[in-house]
């Protein structure tokens, strides 16, 4: 049975790693990555749909939003709105709005999270989640839907450190990249196995950049990589285990992404970049 409300917050998941990369820029001199202040806007779009997924229709938008810097932490924002028509003939508006903070270092993140359907609040998640060093587990302090303490593995990563070692590993040449992922979504309880395959770098101007705005004709400049990262309930330990969902797109150098395609197995969504804006970058003289 298809459940919406739990469908848009996994998309949120899986959006938040591919979005929360976008705008990360190696500095020249520096081995580090930090993360450029964007928005960014996708248009989203049903790419196909078994018999049997419940979807017949879907279209939508997706805004968002990064600001801050590794000294300061990172905040951002999405909105992701669509409208979809199941295959009983059901009309559903859904609305997903989020906000998060993770600080520089990757060792505490606050997450926040409401769920519309319909214009009716159907979900809403929030919390905090920090260790004392990258050895430590996780400490999880949930608010919403209930208060909620939960304990974490170490090594369990939230997504800009994710995202930052993505990027490292792509600039590398490193073809694979493992990490158990938490962002605070799925009622802020739930830790993602997560499997990422790079592809072989493309040069500058080896591919064309699918995107009308002239923002993103920037990217025309920049190497880029293809980037899919498989998604797996906790202790799959399995060879043969069955993803989730897999995410799949164009990762550029300076962390923007293309292309996007989220597959569910019986049902994919694109989502097409639509809108790129760079936002100033903030005084931080501490990096």
């Amino acid at each position: 049975m298809f459940r919406p409300t739990v469908f848009f917050l996994r998309i949120f998941a899986l959006v938040c790693l591919m979005l929360q990369a976008n705008g990360a820029l190696a500095q020249p001199g520096q081995q580090g990555v930090n993360f450029a202040p964007h928005r960014a806007v996708y248009d989203i779009t049903l790419a196909r749909s078994a018999g049997g997924s419940g979807i017949s229709e879907m279209s939508g938008r997706m805004v968002y939003e990064l600001v801050g810097s590794r000294c300061d932490g990172y905040t951002q924002n999405m909105r992701f709105a669509t409208r979809m028509t199941t295959s009983q003939g059901a009309r559903i508006i859904n609305d997903l709005i989020t906000s998060s903070w993770e600080d520089g270092a990757g060792d505490r993140l606050r997450f926040n999270s409401s769920q519309f359907q319909n214009q009716r609040l159907s979900q809403a998640t929030q919390g905090d989640a920090g260790r004392s060093d990258k050895k430590s587990q996780v400490d999880v302090n949930l608010t919403k839907p209930d208060k909620k303490k939960l304990k974490l593995q170490p090594g369990t990563y939230f997504p800009m450190q994710h995202a930052t070692e993505l990027l490292k590993s792509a600039r590398a040449g490193r073809t694979l990249f493992s990490a158990n992922l938490f962002d605070g979504t799925d009622s802020g309880q739930k830790v993602y196995e997560t499997n990422a395959v790079i592809g072989k770098v493309w040069k500058p101007g080896a591919k064309p950049v699918v995107a009308s705005d002239k923002e993103a004709q920037r990217l025309k400049a920049l190497a880029s990589w293809p980037v899919a990262i498989s998604y797996f309930e906790p202790n799959a330990g399995k060879v043969d285990a069955v993803p989730v969902y897999e995410l799949s797109f164009r990762y550029f150098e300076n962390g923007v992404t293309t292309k996007l395609v989220i597959d569910y197995g019986d049902f994919a969504i694109n989502g097409k970049l639509r809108e790129l804006t760079f936002l100033e970058v903030g005084d931080c003289k501490r990096e």
